[in-house]
């Protein structure tokens, strides 16, 4: 369109002045802290389906120790592998300490999937703030030279103000994207703890079973499965 002003990313930093540097440092935390989120997701396997069914059968079939084998090697990349090796580990238990145990592991690997939430969320806060704080200071700013001024035009109070909502613009961008990226976090990690408590629950069902099974054939012969 003919008369519009257009202006550089740099030109609109420069304008912006000197709240944008807080800014840029949180935009780029943003950034920084989101990508390191999407790594380690996608790096620990949050699947949960295909280890029930591999632990079911070995349970089905007695073999713990080829259910702890199986889940010792994957347990660098899934999360879900520590989660049940813990929980075979503790097969010998009472179901009430195998779910105390279980419960405990999961904890622990939930803790460090939501690594750098907390930041997120604080980000998505302070960045409207910092904002609205460097709309102010240019709100003052214009207003002053408007003062200063021996001719007052509409044009010199639109600049003033339209350069003071720079940053509250660029403020607003970054507490969205933070909170989205927070959100979708959120989720991934709230489905694989929903998961993860319905997985053990149902394979502590199962070791229940298949222990009540073996004291009926042995009969008075007690379950010791060494940890």
């Amino acid at each position: 369109m003919e008369g519009t002003t257009r202006f550089s990313l740099l030109e609109l930093f420069r304008m912006g002045g000197v709240f944008m540097w807080p800014l840029l440092f949180f935009s780029v935390a943003v950034i920084a802290i989101a990508l390191e989120r999407v790594v380690y997701l996608l790096y620990h396997n949050l699947r949960l389906d295909d280890l029930k069914e591999r632990v079911e059968g070995f349970i089905t079939a007695d073999d713990l120790s080829g259910a702890r084998e199986y889940l010792a090697g994957l347990t660098k990349r899934r999360m879900g592998a520590r989660i049940l090796l813990t929980l075979v580990n503790r097969s010998g238990l009472t179901e009430q300490r195998m779910e105390r145990a279980t419960e405990a592991e999961a904890i622990s690997c939930i803790n460090s999937l939501e690594n750098g939430f907390n930041f997120l969320t604080a980000l998505g806060s302070l960045s409207p703030l910092t904002g609205f704080l460097g709309t102010v200071s240019g709100m003052i700013g214009a207003f002053k030279s408007i003062a200063e001024a021996t001719e007052v035009n509409a044009q010199i109070v639109a600049n003033g103000i339209y350069e003071a909502l720079i940053t509250t613009v660029f403020g607003l961008i970054i507490a969205i994207i933070a909170m989205i990226a927070h959100s979708l976090f959120s989720h991934i990690v709230d489905k694989f703890a929903a998961d993860t408590e319905k997985t053990c629950s149902d394979l502590i069902t199962c070791l229940a079973v298949a222990c009540a099974g073996e004291t009926a054939q042995a009969g008075p012969r007690a379950v010791n499965i060494s940890v």
